[in-house]
């Protein structure tokens, strides 16, 4: 007999939010398939973007009337900073305006049922643990790698949040003393393995160029219009610029994963967005570095993989932080 349970999800972003329905089947939950999704434009209050996540779950279990009955737990996803204990979003640079916002207890009380918060990290971590590329493993780190670096830590066969939700902000790392700025930190592991940090190492390399009188790269604009994708495109198309913009890129990606491993000694590292998208470009100097930095042994053992759920992670994090509460509370 196919065993079926109905959760919802939340996602909270900055300017655009979704709602998530989906049924996590299988004898231990580990299959998952989305039943339908709701995105809307991030309203201008929190009170207001919570009753519009209400009404769009509303109208999906309208959609869907046999889901209401199945319905177990909400998992909500949101930047942090957060007290996921408490239920609380606290003021993310993304929501400046949500300053201790309790954003469970009203959707409890609408619902009836028990009501999860997890930062999008953790969120996706979660995900690819219970249904992607970490499935199987006990110790895994999920790795963001698209708008800013943060993970997600899976320690034990638990979610590892801290002692105040704030584990897994390797972004703030340093790992060199001078590099790009990215979380506020010049050289920060953020800095060099982000979308917006990529973008502004070309952005110094263009610069210097100019005024060095050198050649110019294929992906040669204006400095602030300089793109990720566009130093990417002209990477794989052998710009010899771009390319070494790429293999540095790739070198501080190995040295930050270096730290994490013999920090942490993970089974499986999964890597989301722009690592799963460029993982050609990356992979000889980010192994060429964890051969040099990180310890051989916990090396050996560890595997580096792209995120299993792709660009879809994001639709089945806030339901994967609904399938943890309910396996907690079992």
């Amino acid at each position: 007999m196919r065993i079926v349970t109905t959760y919802a999800g939340f996602d909270i972003g900055g300017t655009k939010c979704a709602v998530t329905l989906g049924h996590a089947a299988g004898a231990a939950g580990e299959q998952i398939e989305l039943v339908d999704k709701a995105a809307f434009s991030t309203e201008s209050t929190p009170e207001a973007t919570l009753d519009k996540l209400t009404a769009q779950l509303e109208l999906l279990l309208n959609r869907h009337p046999a889901e209401r009955e199945r319905l177990k737990a909400i998992g909500i996803s949101c930047g942090g900073p957060l007290d996921s204990r408490n239920g609380l979003i606290l003021s993310p640079p993304n929501l400046p305006n949500w300053d201790r916002v309790d954003v469970i207890t009203p959707i409890k009380q609408h619902f009836g049922v028990p009501v999860g918060l997890q930062n999008d990290a953790n969120a996706c971590a979660l995900a690819e643990w219970q249904w992607g590329a970490g499935q199987g493993t006990r110790n895994m780190i999920f790795l963001t790698f698209g708008t800013g670096m943060g993970a997600g830590l899976i320690l034990d066969g638990r979610l590892y949040t801290g002692t105040n939700d704030n584990a897994g902000e390797v972004g703030h790392i340093r790992l060199a003393e001078v590099g790009p700025v990215g979380y506020n930190k010049a050289g920060s592991f953020e800095g060099f393995c982000s979308g917006g940090g990529i973008a502004r190492l070309a952005q110094s390399k263009v610069t210097e160029r100019l005024a060095a009188g050198q050649d110019l790269p294929s992906f040669y604009r204006p400095p602030h219009e300089i793109t990720t994708k566009a130093v990417a495109e002209a990477a794989r198309q052998g710009d010899p610029q771009a390319l070494q913009i790429f293999g540095e890129v790739g070198r501080m990606l190995g040295r930050g994963i270096a730290v994490l491993i013999d920090i942490i000694n993970p089974q499986r590292i999964v890597i989301g967005s722009i690592y799963a998208r460029q993982q050609e470009l990356l992979d000889p100097y980010l192994f060429e570095e964890l051969r040099r930095e990180a310890l051989s042994g916990s090396a050996a053992i560890c595997e580096i993989v792209p995120a299993g759920l792709g660009d879809h992670v994001g639709d089945y994090a806030a339901l994967s932080v609904a399938r943890n509460l309910m396996e907690k509370r079992d």
